[in-house]
């Protein structure tokens, strides 16, 4: 059974920084791909960034590249999005995700496994 746990989320002010994390069990992950949503309210969740676990290849959505980096450390069984210059509408709840296969996909459904996600709160 996968397990998916975030944390590192807040209330900050534009042009700030956090770091999100995310413990992953449950499985061996090297032909996983694995990756960050998040959903504002009233709105679809929508990609944000994903990871190729074996290999590290990543790609972004266009609204945070330059500003987000998604890495992670096999030995901890973590992923991590580092999100700096942050804005207000980066604001949402930030769900962690996996799926097996190594191809890096945006759509939510692509996705099997799910952490219960963590709020990201950007102020003015």
């Amino acid at each position: 059974q996968v397990q998916l746990v975030e944390s590192g989320g807040g209330l900050v002010q534009a042009g700030d920084s956090l770091r999100l994390s995310c413990a992953a069990s449950g499985r061996t992950f090297s032909a996983y791909t694995m990756g960050w949503f998040r959903q504002a309210p009233g709105k679809a969740r929508e990609f944000v960034a994903a990871i190729m676990w074996s290999g590290g290849s990543t790609v972004y959505a266009d609204s945070v590249k330059g500003r987000f980096t998604i890495s992670r450390d096999s030995a901890k069984n973590t992923l991590y999005l580092q999100m700096n210059s942050l804005k207000p509408e980066d604001t949402g709840v930030y769900y962690c995700t996996a799926r097996s296969g190594s191809t890096i996909l945006r759509w939510a459904s692509a996705y099997d496994y799910w952490g219960q996600g963590t709020q990201v709160t950007v102020s003015t």
